[in-house]
């Protein structure tokens, strides 16, 4: 079934372009946090650049054969204390930042993949893997592009004193400065593209054991707990190999930059002793020449933060990729009074051209067809589970993306053949659901499920932990039904959700349907003929179109449709 749905407008931004808004994104969410980082770098950059200046004023204060004077001394101090400051500050600061673009990350992320629907893209531990570790690696963004815009302060700062100093060494110094922008631009646009790579293949090694966890008892059964392993960790040379591969680009720029610095120094003493040996500086002026050429050139700060940005980058991309799955959006209307009439109008289920289907309002309507048919494809459509590519689908003549979310919960409910179930107790996973219902009518709604029964004898009733409460298949599908029931709106969609019980059973809670559920639309995906001769209608569904459309003892006539079954009733 071809799904169309509305998302964010970030969705059709590439991946890169979308991660750079996303992190964008973070640091709005961030940005006191952010700015007290900035503020924080900003007065560790400013003591950086004023203490060599600081420096050579206590050194040319002192006379020749005396002490330095206290008062020349204190400036150098008040510097020291004022950059110790500010990196406490600015460890502080940096990891609130992070706290705070994680978490919105992560409030994002879980949203989003909520609101995506059901439809399956990836495996759920590279989904978790995701979630967890690239929005760790994301959140540090905001705080590391701010001090690595903030590191780059003292190299200017440096080289301005410099030119006031000797303008000769300055420009000695500042030949260096593009080729060293060039080679951090190289760098996080290496470390970026090595830290996703890092991160896929972490991902892919997750996916897998999630895989393997969820199946591990049949992995027992089969006797392939060393293939499985193997399988699983099949990836890991590679993730070995990139991970090598960012310690060689990290090395090889760290060694360039420490190359570079010492050249820089090197030079930056030759010209400024020649310039004290012809009187042009100070001695004082000769060891700040010294500390500047240091900052100037001393990239180390600025790599540190660009590394620490490219896996944020890396991360948000992967994070990014998430996002861009597409989300339904939903109307602001309420239900409109009706029966629960169901229209299918021209929807494509299956692949199929269209499909054309009224469901009337109030009555019990089975949905029978072989496996393929679409028939869980159309009830996935009935709730707005899915949407078609084309088409329609009304409730009781309003379109359903018309409806506001709530709405759409409330007046249409779900059970499954494999319900999952939400909550700290048995109570709680029947009360799950758009709004509470009262303890009475979850008794009600349990005992309508036949749950009521096996429930009880609990050790703590409904009050026991779903952790402890050890349910068979059929139990399971009792207690979705019961949620079902508990949060019946006008529609009720099941999906094959008695496929495990016993007939009697089946009957019984088919008897609570006609019953006791009998003013509302209940739509049906049953695979039991027993299940279908109960319904007032059955629609018969051929390789996603309607076949037809008539009561079970009509079509029982047709071998075809007996065949459906296995041909027994």
């Amino acid at each position: 079934m071809a799904v169309a749905v509305f998302g964010d407008p970030m969705t059709s931004l590439p991946a890169a372009a979308g991660a750079d808004r996303l992190l964008l994104r973070a640091a709005g969410h961030a940005r006191a946090w952010t700015a007290l980082v900035g503020a924080a770098a900003l007065a560790d950059a400013a003591a950086a650049v004023l203490l060599p200046f600081a420096l050579a004023r206590a050194i040319d204060a002192v006379p020749p054969g005396g002490a330095p004077a206290a008062a020349a001394l204190w400036p150098c101090a008040a510097l020291v204390a004022a950059a110790a400051a500010a990196e406490v500050l600015s460890e502080l600061a940096t990891g609130c930042t992070a706290a705070r673009a994680t978490a919105w990350l992560r409030h994002t992320l879980v949203r989003h993949l909520l609101a995506a629907g059901p439809a399956p893209r990836l495996p759920p531990g590279d989904v978790a893997g995701r979630m967890v570790g690239g929005a760790a690696e994301a959140g540090v963004a905001p705080a590391a592009a701010t001090e690595a815009a903030a590191a780059l302060l003292p190299a200017a700062g440096a080289l301005a004193a410099l030119y006031l100093i000797d303008w000769r060494t300055a420009a000695a110094i500042a030949v260096a400065v593009p080729a060293v922008a060039l080679l951090m631009r190289a760098f996080v646009r290496d470390i970026t593209a090595s830290a996703h790579r890092y991160l896929t293949v972490q991902g892919t090694i997750a996916g897998r054991l999630a895989e393997a966890l969820a199946g591990a008892r049949t992995i027992a059964a089969a006797g392939t707990a060393d293939r499985e392993a193997a399988r699983i960790l099949r990836p890991l040379p590679g993730l070995r190999a990139e991970g090598e591969a960012m310690w060689r680009v990290q090395g090889g720029i760290a060694a360039r930059g420490l190359l570079a610095l010492l050249l820089l120094q090197v030079a930056a003493v030759g010209v400024a002793g020649a310039e004290l040996a012809a009187g042009r500086i100070t001695p004082g002026e000769l060891v700040a020449t010294v500390q500047y050429a240091g900052l100037a050139a001393g990239f180390g700060p600025v790599l540190t933060q660009l590394l620490r940005l490219g896996r944020a980058r890396a991360g948000a991309r992967r994070a990014a990729e998430v996002l861009a799955w597409p989300a339904p959006t939903y109307g602001t209307g309420d239900a409109p009074p009706g029966p629960g009439r169901l229209e299918f109008r021209g929807v494509a289920v299956a692949g199929a051209p269209g499909l054309d289907l009224t469901v009337p309002g109030g009555r019990a309507v089975a949905v029978v067809g072989r496996s393929g048919s679409g028939a869980s494809a159309l009830a996935a459509l009935a709730g707005r589970l899915a949407d078609p590519d084309r088409g329609e689908v009304l409730l009781d003549g309003t379109p359903l993306p018309r409806l506001g979310r709530a709405a759409l919960r409330r007046e249409i409910g779900y059970a499954f053949a494999r319900p999952a179930l939400f909550g700290a107790t048995v109570r709680d996973a029947i009360a799950f659901g758009p709004s509470r219902p009262p303890d009475a009518r979850l008794r009600e709604a349990a005992r309508a499920a036949r749950a009521d029964g096996f429930v009880r004898r609990l050790p703590d009733g409904y009050g026991t932990p779903l952790a402890e409460a050890p349910l068979s298949g059929g139990e399971l599908q009792r207690l979705g039904l019961a949620r079902a029931f508990a949060h019946a709106g006008r529609v009720l969609v099941l999906d094959d959700a008695t496929s495990s019980l016993d007939t009697v059973t089946e009957l019984q809670i088919t008897d609570a349907l006609l019953d006791r559920f009998a003013d509302r639309t209940r739509l049906i995906v049953a695979h039991r003929a027993s299940t279908a001769a109960r319904a007032d209608l059955v629609v018969w569904l051929d390789g996603g179109r309607v076949r037809r459309t008539a009561p079970h003892e009509v079509l029982w006539a047709d071998p075809d449709y007996r065949a459906v079954f296995g041909g027994t009733a």
